[in-house]
């Protein structure tokens, strides 16, 4: 079935589309909240962006394991009922005059949790939705639709600062998450709840996915790269606003007008996806995305106030094409390689460090960003991602055309009982 015909995936698509369009807006009014509201200084600003991620850390690795007990469209309509009182919260707290740094800790951290659960669940939620056949149209499109609300959202979140307050674009959030769950609700389509035995336990079911990941050379590639790459995106995007306010002069409508045409970059890497992995190959279409793209960071501490801006928005918008075309590409290999059993474990096994070395990344530019100045620490950041990219430069992955297909390995049985050593 096409995908332009299939309900339940636009019904998916639609969902997610909107809820990633308020957390877009909600991407900068909360550092806005924190640096306009309540003056917070630069080190509180990437704890914030920390505290949204760091339950990766703590939660990701058993709630791969949950995940793959449960039906997961349950588990993704909790979820984001649970974000969407946590981020109304925070109007309603403001309005009232109780609104404090601490709050905004809480609600990141908190609405960080229900991501770990909904993001591992909606990846494993996908292809049973969507054919194998149809899964890279589905990544594209999805990934697609994000980086336009991302574009979308900061040129939303920066008049809705200056018109209403900093803190409507988080009650947009809230509106965008009760979206989100009528769509959820809507969807037709009923997944199999899966089979158990009796002698199931966490543990064992955790050792399974990490046990296949680490003895996986292209997992395991992929994920020491995202996590040394990812340290190096959110260091240097957990001070952008800091650096946008502070460093260039930028008012809340240029801060949201510059990150919507830096992140306009993903709209175009995700219609490019399927052309490059079919011109080149899914394996060098992903090399050639990472190594074009973390040159484009250097372009950010080069940016000036005014017309120099524009460095600002090249750099990301370059990098938005390069990173955005990628994640489709190994997005797709993930969901067809991996066996659908385990899936929800490797998925939680890989974010566990890729997604883990996010909050390192927020708390690393908050601490360089306060104490050698934030300019300084956009050159560190763009000289960490540019050292990452020979992980893969000097890797297997440099010899091959495609990544491999499901079958080219056979499937890890979930039998081991031991965790790794």
């Amino acid at each position: 079935m096409s995908l332009a015909g299939h309900r339940d995936f636009r019904l998916l698509w639609f969902g997610e589309t909107t809820s990633s369009l308020g957390s877009s807006v909600a991407s900068v009014a909360l550092p806005l909240v924190a640096v306009v509201t309540l003056q917070a200084n630069t080190f509180t600003v990437g704890l914030l962006a920390a505290a949204a991620w760091l339950p990766w850390l703590f939660i990701g690795l058993p709630a791969g394991a949950l995940v793959d007990r449960v039906a997961k469209r349950p588990l993704m309509l909790a979820c984001n009922l649970a974000s969407m009182l946590l981020f109304a919260s925070v109007p309603v707290a403001a309005w009232f005059g109780f609104l404090t740094v601490t709050q905004l800790l809480v609600v990141a951290l908190l609405g960080g949790t229900a991501k770990v659960f909904f993001a591992t669940a909606y990846r494993v939620y996908l292809p049973t939705l969507v054919s194998g056949d149809d899964l890279l149209e589905a990544n594209a499109k999805l990934q697609g639709s994000e980086s336009a609300v991302q574009v979308a959202g900061p040129g939303i979140a920066g008049p809705l600062a200056q018109v209403f307050g900093a803190v409507s674009g988080l009650l947009a959030d809230a509106v965008s998450f009760g979206v989100s769950v009528l769509c959820l609700r809507s969807i037709r389509t009923r997944e199999e709840r899966p089979e158990r035995t009796t002698t199931d336990r966490l543990r064992d079911e955790i050792a399974d996915g990490l046990r296949f990941v680490v003895h996986d050379r292209f997992l395991r590639l992929l994920t020491v790269f995202g996590a040394i790459s990812n340290i190096a995106l959110m260091g240097y995007e957990s001070i952008s606003v800091v650096v946008l306010v502070r460093d260039l002069g930028a008012g809340p409508a240029t801060v949201g007008v510059v990150l919507a045409l830096a992140s306009a970059g993903g709209v175009f890497g995700a219609l490019l996806a399927g052309r490059l992995s079919a011109r080149f190959g899914s394996a060098r279409a992903f090399l050639l995305c990472e190594v074009s793209a973390a040159p484009m960071l250097i372009l950010g501490p080069l940016s000036g106030p005014g017309w120099g801006l524009a460095l600002f928005v090249a750099g990301g918008f370059g990098l938005g094409a390069g990173v955005v075309t990628s994640n489709v590409i190994s997005s797709t290999f993930r969901q067809r390689y991996c066996p659908p059993e385990l899936f929800g474990r490797i998925t939680a096994s890989t974010a566990v460090l890729n997604y883990g070395a996010i909050p390192l990344g927020a708390l690393l530019g908050g601490t360089l960003g306060q104490t050698l100045g934030v300019r300084e620490t956009l050159w560190i950041m763009a000289g960490l991602q540019l050292a990452s990219i020979a992980v893969l430069v000097f890797s297997p992955l440099r010899t091959l055309r495609d990544f491999p297909a499901a079958a080219a390995r056979p499937p890890l049985r979930p039998r081991y009982v031991h965790a790794i050593e």
